[in-house]
C-alpha cells in the first residue's frame, strides 16, 4: 500500500523559509516522477515543482529561484526548500507521484497535505 506524509508545514513570516518533507512507503519514489501541489482557498490546485526519475527538475514561475524540490533516496522522501517565502505562496501543499516512471503522466498517489501560512 502506497502512502505518503508531508511534514514541515507551518507558520512563517515573510521572506522566511521551510522545508517540507514527505515520506514514502510502500513505493521507491526515485523510480517515479515526483510533484509538489499547493492549493489556497478559492483557488485552483497548482503543480508548484516536479523531479524526474533521471533528477530533472521543473518550477512554477512563480516559485523559480525561491524553491528547490529535491529528493534523498535512501531515506526515501522527498523535499520542498522554500525560501524568500510570500503571503501569496500559503497553501495547503501536497506531494504526488505518479504510478508508473514518466512526468507524462498524472499523478496518481497523494499525501494528505501540510499547511503553509506566510504572514505578511
Amino acid at each position: 500500500q502506497v502512502q505518503l506524509v508531508e511534514s514541515g508545514g507551518g507558520s512563517v513570516q515573510a521572506g522566511g523559509s521551510l522545508r517540507l518533507s514527505c515520506a514514502a512507503s510502500g513505493y521507491t519514489l526515485s523510480s517515479h516522477c515526483m510533484r509538489w501541489y499547493r492549493q489556497a482557498p478559492g483557488k485552483e490546485r497548482e503543480e508548484v515543482a516536479r523531479i524526474s526519475i533521471v533528477g530533472l527538475t521543473v518550477y512554477a514561475d512563480s516559485v523559480k529561484g525561491r524553491f528547490t524540490i529535491s529528493r534523498d533516496n535512501a531515506k526515501n522522501t522527498l523535499y520542498l526548500q522554500m525560501n524568500s517565502l510570500k503571503p501569496e505562496d500559503t497553501a495547503m501543499y501536497y506531494c504526488a507521484a505518479t504510478a508508473g516512471s514518466s512526468c507524462a503522466e498524472v499523478s496518481r498517489y497523494w499525501g494528505q497535505g501540510t499547511q503553509v501560512t506566510v504572514s505578511s
